[in-house]
């Protein structure tokens, strides 16, 4: 069995004594697992890739604030290549989700919009998920939101956080007589 550095505990490995670090942090991953799973059911559940329904979602939520989008702005919102942005279109508005339209004032550029059974099907598809998330923000005592929003802020930037990191390095070998 592997020895554990003297700062490190089973439970709590690198966070310290207090465990309410560690709880928040594997609540906080677990909720991350469940949400990367629902993505992928609701993808799967839709007949769609999770790209294109990511792509979907960025382009309702930005009609929805008034906004419109350009496949460049997908590109870089799904971190995927031009190509690859044009067969996402291509595969949208074939299935109906998505329209394509001059630019509203570039002349050679072009918007993608959401048509009104993309809409349709997202809300009808979502709308019950979204509800009880809503009743379980509702449920969290109104002086405490601020520091929850404040933390899950706070872990954003932190993920979001573009320092690399060291690869790992290849452990020491044992010399004859060690053991």
């Amino acid at each position: 069995m592997t020895a554990m550095p003297e700062t490190a505990t089973p439970e709590h490995y690198w966070y310290g004594e207090d465990p309410s670090p560690a709880e928040m942090l594997e609540a906080l991953r677990a909720f991350r697992r469940a949400d990367a799973a629902m993505r992928r059911r609701t993808a799967a559940d839709m007949a769609m890739n999770e790209t294109d329904l990511r792509a979907l979602q960025v382009v309702i939520a930005r009609e929805l604030d008034g906004r419109s989008t350009s496949p460049h702005h997908l590109a870089d919102v799904l971190q995927i290549s031009t190509a690859s942005t044009t067969k996402l279109v291509d595969r949208l508005t074939r299935s109906g989700h998505l329209v394509r339209e001059a630019h509203p004032t570039d002349r050679r550029g072009v918007v993608v919009r959401a048509t009104p059974h993309a809409h349709d099907e997202v809300h009808e598809r979502l709308a019950g998920m979204h509800a009880r998330m809503a009743g379980v923000a509702d449920d969290v005592p109104r002086a405490a939101r601020p520091a929850v929003v404040a933390f899950l802020r706070e872990m954003t930037a932190v993920l979001d956080d573009d320092e690399p990191i060291a690869p790992l390095t290849t452990a020491p070998t044992a010399v004859d007589g060690d053991a």
